[in-house]
């Protein structure tokens, strides 16, 4: 245990200097991510690896603008967020959506993703904002009146910190009957053996929480009723599990599928088409101009390319891997064997999903140039593979279908609580609520734990550890606003050692303390206009056990 210099407040060491603003995690063996959980992630490198979180530095020079908790590197990892900062560069349709479990009080954790919709919401996109009560109700058992106190107050801050309801969208999930009639299509692509997998849920789990995941679904894919369009849903990391599942069953309502194909018959996977490819390009770069490549001759030259690399096969992977690339190539080889002559060639597919049968010859007949119909796909010859998807999403929707784009998401850091590990509702101490008296949220700030030394000279010498520090989290996230300079002068200053922990505490007491009057007045004011939107917060639901 380390004491703070100036204010001898215990702190708690979590992890190695940082030389950035950014907050980093130590290292874990494994991250376990449950929606519903308490868990913190420790190493948030260990997402990128595990899950197929991207960094969001990769995508960050292609978004204008970017808001400072994306510049501080505190929304550090995304999933397909690019197709959202390209509608924003090219003032294209898209849309926000997050939602709120109204548990407790709101604070300033959930700050973040109210900012996150926020700002996109300003960037030109339709922001939606929803009360998940029906999973508060399924997953947390809170009685309805609980759930009518929490969510009105969840809705004031969100109000309160900027959000315009008259160009954006406030629901409650047991109020909207559109996002649970899509709920109930989406239920008919999951079954119990997947959301077991997914949520850990066995022969106990209620059937009102398993809906209670499809709803939520729902929600996610809400924006594009009215029509496909990106769509991001800005969320703590411990949420991923249902964004994966919402892309897995975006693509399973969808009528077509299009990939990239090479013969008449089907591959399996992404492996197998790279091996096609690869045998093409190689015999086509030695063929004459009216020569075709063929099928068996595709897979000699797999089977020598094979005998070429010998036992290693051309990969430096463990085992595991080298095996599944010999399985795809012999599969793939079989089923080339199997053509013998007909010719390899380059084309896009569309797979029938889920067509009518209207819809699949509208399909047919919306292909240009050269194409072969099969019962269950259609192949085009002159057509690449955007067109393609764009095609196939227009034939859809025009014949019903929903058309619906694959939802991104963008992924925030956990703040630490003030008392250090995880912010949690169900501590007091270790969070500030938006409901806090202004002079609460000053004492909490003054008794937080910080990453200062022993002591004043020894801070003065070694300088203070800010990547450790609770408030300067409150720094980063929250008091610096838009100023960059304001949240590095406050690190350098620590980390140099011109910096004590009970001047900075003071600062950040004092501005905590402003900005919960701020918000708080802004409260009230919207409290006056509640009857002006148009959401419910008096449920008539019937009470039942323990409401």
């Amino acid at each position: 245990m380390t004491r703070d210099p100036d204010t001898d407040a215990e702190a708690e060491p979590t992890s190695e200097d940082r030389d950035d603003l950014r907050p980093d995690g130590g290292a874990v063996d494994d991250v376990a991510l449950d929606p519903w959980g308490s868990a913190t992630v420790d190493d948030y490198r260990k997402l990128f690896e595990q899950f197929g979180i991207e960094e969001f530095d990769a995508v960050l020079p292609d978004v204008p603008d970017p808001h400072y908790l994306m510049r501080r590197g505190v929304i550090f990892g995304h999933r397909d967020y690019r197709p959202v900062a390209e509608a924003m560069r090219e003032g294209e349709d898209f849309a926000v959506l997050s939602g709120f479990m109204p548990t407790g009080d709101p604070h300033i954790g959930h700050k973040m993703v109210f900012d996150e919709i926020i700002w996109h919401q300003q960037q030109g996109g339709e922001a939606y904002g929803l009360i998940a009560d029906l999973e508060a109700h399924a997953a947390r058992e809170l009685s309805w009146a609980e759930i009518d106190e929490h969510a009105k107050s969840y809705v004031l801050s969100l109000l309160a910190l900027g959000f315009d309801p008259e160009a954006g969208a406030l629901y409650r999930q047991s109020d909207n009957r559109e996002v649970q009639d899509l709920g109930f299509e989406l239920g008919t692509k999951a079954n119990f053996s997947e959301l077991q997998a997914i949520y850990d849920f066995d022969g106990e789990t209620d059937v009102s929480h398993m809906q209670s995941v499809v709803t939520q679904m729902a929600d996610i894919l809400y924006p594009q009723l009215d029509g496909p369009k990106p769509t991001v849903i800005p969320v703590g990391p411990d949420q991923d599990p249902h964004m994966r599942l919402a892309r897995d069953l975006a693509a399973r309502m969808r009528y077509f599928g299009v990939t990239e194909a090479f013969a008449s018959f089907e591959v399996d996977g992404a492996v197998e088409r790279t091996l096609l490819r690869q045998a093409y390009d190689a015999l086509d770069a030695e063929a004459a101009d009216d020569e075709r490549v063929r099928c068996a001759d595709a897979a000699d030259w797999l089977r020598a390319e094979r005998e070429a690399l010998g036992a290693s096969d051309g990969t430096s992977g463990e085992a595991a891997s080298r095996d599944a690339l010999s399985d795809a190539r012999e599969s793939v080889c079989e089923k080339l064997d199997a053509a013998g002559k007909e010719p390899l060639r380059p084309r896009v597919r569309f797979l029938d999903r889920n067509a009518t049968e209207a819809a699949f010859d509208a399909l047919i007949e919306a292909v240009d140039g050269e194409k072969r119909v099969y019962e269950n796909h259609v192949d085009a010859f002159e057509m690449d593979r955007g067109a393609a998807e764009e095609l196939a999403r227009e034939v859809e929707v025009e014949n019903g279908g929903y058309g619906f784009l694959p939802p991104s998401s963008i992924y925030h850091r956990f703040m630490t609580g003030l008392t250090g590990g995880k912010m949690s509702s169900s501590v007091p101490a270790s969070h500030i609520s938006l409901l806090d008296d202004p002079e609460d949220g000053y004492d909490k700030v003054k008794a937080a734990t910080t990453g200062g030394r022993e002591t004043a000279e020894e801070q003065r010498e070694k300088g203070g550890k800010a990547d450790e520090c609770p408030v300067y989290e409150l720094y980063a996230y929250l008091l610096s606003g838009d100023d960059d300079e304001f949240a590095k002068e406050v690190y350098d200053e620590c980390v140099g050692g011109e910096r004590l922990c009970g001047g900075c505490k003071e600062q950040a007491a004092e501005l905590m303390e402003e900005f919960l009057a701020d918000h708080q007045e802004k409260r009230a004011e919207w409290e006056e206009r509640l009857d002006e939107l148009d959401i419910d917060f008096d449920s008539d639901r019937k009470r039942i056990g323990g409401d």
